[in-house]
């Protein structure tokens, strides 16, 4: 029993260990970090547009209130100070002819309350730029404008990252497990992929790269070397009808990076395939990408999906997703290799062949016959 139990737990450790060096992870994100970038971080402030998109929530609304906080408190010091040198202020004692640049500023307070009715033009009537300095006229200018600069960056901010094609990736779901099963007389890769929207992505496009450490004939090693796989749907790699799931398939044949695996030796090989949906959101017409990937331990031979699409009694068709991700065990050829060599072997039976031992004598006719 202890003997099992440290079996499966190493197992277990050398399969996370595994998943952890994968460089795209189910749901897309890219697991890798760059280091000893000679660029200044300060180009990453020149494309601050980019730069805040690109920032999770937390910091983004952290930057959202700090802006609005810090620029009323901004404007409010120099509103205080703007009433400050016209002596408006309670402590310096104006005479009752005194016309204030401001009115209604008493202290830091109301300075501050005044610069946020300005910046966000509330207007309660209460405090109120005068025509006596050209300062504060100035000031109030300068502070509307840029209060809707402030507003309009951050709120349009805000909109883009919500309305970002991002999110709408997260709604198209690939199968847990890619499978290697025989279609059309084939050996092929196939993976399963489903929209759960009911809006459409136009003008869809699949494809795959498969990663893996690779050694030129040169000696030189090439880490995540990049081999394209190709993937066919029946109804055509472009413009997809993305209405209901799909099965996508990659032909394992002799250009197939595949073409040399088996059965048996899929476990040892170390690769890693990410599989893209690239298309536009018919809602939004902004490009959407999304992505996922298999390694060895997720790739299943000798398996294809369970059906997944009824029709019911009253005329509708139903997607059944809990049969998604399901899988069945079909018979299978170990290797690709083994079915094309059993695929020669078949038409050269039908072809028949040729005895080179088998020589034709020829026989003379003679005549019996007396007349």
């Amino acid at each position: 029993m202890f003997s099992y139990l440290r079996k499966r737990f190493s197992r277990h450790l050398r399969e996370r260990s595994r998943r952890r060096a994968r460089l795209v992870s189910k749901d897309g994100r890219c697991n890798i970090e760059f280091g000893n970038v000679e660029q200044s971080r300060f180009v990453f402030l020149i494309d601050i547009w980019t730069t805040i998109l690109d920032l999770r929530w937390r910091y983004k609304m952290t930057i959202f209130i700090s802006a609005f906080l810090g620029s009323w408190f901004l404007f409010g010091l120099l509103w205080y100070v703007v009433a400050y040198i016209h002596k408006d202020l309670p402590e310096f004692n104006p005479s009752i002819n005194h016309t204030p640049c401001v009115e209604n500023i008493n202290g830091l307070t109301s300075a501050f309350l005044f610069s946020l009715e300005t910046q966000v033009t509330i207007g309660y009537g209460f405090r109120c730029v005068t025509e006596q300095c050209a300062t504060a006229i100035f000031l109030l200018i300068f502070q509307s404008i840029l209060g809707v600069i402030i507003n309009s960056f951050m709120c349009g901010a805000i909109l883009a990252k919500i309305s970002r094609s991002k999110n709408r990736a997260k709604t198209i779901t690939f199968s847990r497990n890619a499978v290697i099963s025989k279609r059309g007389g084939k050996l092929c890769l196939l993976i399963r992929v489903a929209n759960l929207r009911k809006s459409l992505l136009i003008g869809s496009h699949i494809y795959g790269k498969l990663l893996k450490t690779t050694i030129t004939p040169e000696g030189e090693t090439i880490i995540l070397d990049q081999v394209n796989i190709e993937f066919i749907v029946d109804a055509g790699n472009e413009n997809l009808f993305f209405i209901s799931p799909l099965t996508i398939y990659h032909i394992i044949d002799k250009s197939s990076p595949f073409f040399h695996m088996a059965a048996e030796t899929i476990l040892q090989q170390d690769f890693e395939l990410v599989v893209f949906l690239d298309g536009t959101v018919e809602a939004t017409s902004a490009t959407c990408q999304v992505r996922t990937s298999y390694i060895p331990e997720e790739v299943l031979w000798g398996y294809r999906f369970a059906p997944i699409v009824s029709k019911t009694k009253e005329g509708k068709y139903r997607v059944d997703f809990q049969n998604f991700s399901k899988t069945v065990a079909v018979e299978t050829p170990h290797c690709a290799f083994c079915l094309h060599n059993e695929r020669e072997a078949k038409a050269k039976e039908k072809k028949g062949f040729d005895n080179p031992g088998f020589v034709l004598s020829e026989v003379s006719e003679t005549s019996d016959t007396k007349m």
